[in-house]
């Protein structure tokens, strides 16, 4: 049966995926997540090991949706001293719903990135102010990179405003998409309605009295619950959403260290069970779905289908 399955490049994954459709289908999982068994989805969160001499992690993130009628897991390895390497590696394993062979293989990479950034956009999209106009990004990778692209389908910005702990990153990158380095964090998110780190960082990069009040940010990295980016007395001033509140308290350091309290998954304010508080400052703790993968996968799957008919 090995022969049988088909696989998928990155660079397929590129030529179809698109935010104009993604965001729409993030938003839609976050809905379907939130109102689980009903809604026909079913994922566990996610299982990880520790590769201790290299301070790696490999995890799995299954996911089954009834109603898309998908079944798909991804393996998604993250190596933060990899430095001529990226990062984060994955690959998305799609099986048939109906007799649970193996169909596809997708490089993940992409679509990590992609989704992620599309899941900051679903929530800039509900949290933030209307007419947020100041962006900062703190971080210069490949997640600063496609949340500008991606939170640029939701609001129109300005002024981007970035900081690295690299400077030369930053530069490079501001001078990518049209925006202004600065040589401090402080000063990158001074007067910024919109906020997203997505950094590496094991200890806080954004403090609270930097940030104005109604500011929403987009918490992203320090996915471990001994690592935070977040200041803890800023995540105790504001009001905390989650894309999953059995995730956050077990698995984010921004929430597990500072004790905060998560308000509502972010599906809960999409299906209009908990209120959106723009006019508070906003956090929205992103740890990552595996059923966005999942759907991520089938929306790809169903471009190629689209364009070989």
């Amino acid at each position: 049966m090995v022969d049988l399955i088909s696989f998928v490049p990155a660079s397929k994954v590129l030529e179809v995926l698109k935010y104009e459709s993604l965001i729409d289908t993030i938003e839609l999982a976050f809905k379907k997540f939130s109102s689980r068994p009903e809604s026909g989805v079913c994922q566990p969160m996610r299982s990880v090991i520790f590769v201790p001499p290299t301070n790696g992690f490999l995890g799995v993130m299954p996911g089954y949706s009834q109603h898309d009628d998908v079944l798909a897991t991804k393996l998604v390895s993250f190596f933060p001293q990899n430095k001529d390497l990226p990062t984060h590696n994955a690959v998305i394993l799609m099986f048939d719903v109906h007799n649970g062979l193996p169909k596809t293989i997708l490089d993940g990479e992409v679509i990590t990135m992609m989704r992620t950034a599309a899941a900051s956009a679903v929530a800039t999209k509900y949290l933030s102010p209307p007419n947020s106009t100041t962006l900062a990004i703190l971080g210069a990778g490949v997640q600063a990179r496609s949340h500008f692209h991606a939170l640029t389908q939701v609001r129109t910005f300005s002024q981007v405003r970035l900081w690295n702990w690299r400077r030369e990153r930053a530069d490079v990158l501001a001078a990518e998409i049209g925006g202004t380095a600065f040589d401090t964090a402080e000063e990158a998110v001074r007067d910024a309605d919109v906020i997203v780190t997505v950094t590496s960082s094991s200890t806080p990069v954004l403090k609270k009295n930097w940030v104005k009040p109604g500011t929403h940010i987009n918490a992203v990295g320090a996915c471990r619950p001994d690592w935070h980016e977040i200041d803890p007395d800023l995540m105790l001033h504001s009001v905390v959403y989650a894309d999953s509140y059995e995730g956050g308290y077990k698995e984010s350091g921004d929430i597990v260290l500072s004790k905060a309290e998560i308000y509502a998954e972010l599906g809960e304010v999409i299906l209009g069970k908990k209120e959106a508080h723009k006019d508070k400052t906003t956090v929205f703790k992103s740890l990552g779905l595996g059923i966005q993968d999942v759907v991520s996968a089938k929306l790809v799957m169903d471009k190629i289908e689209m364009q070989q008919a």
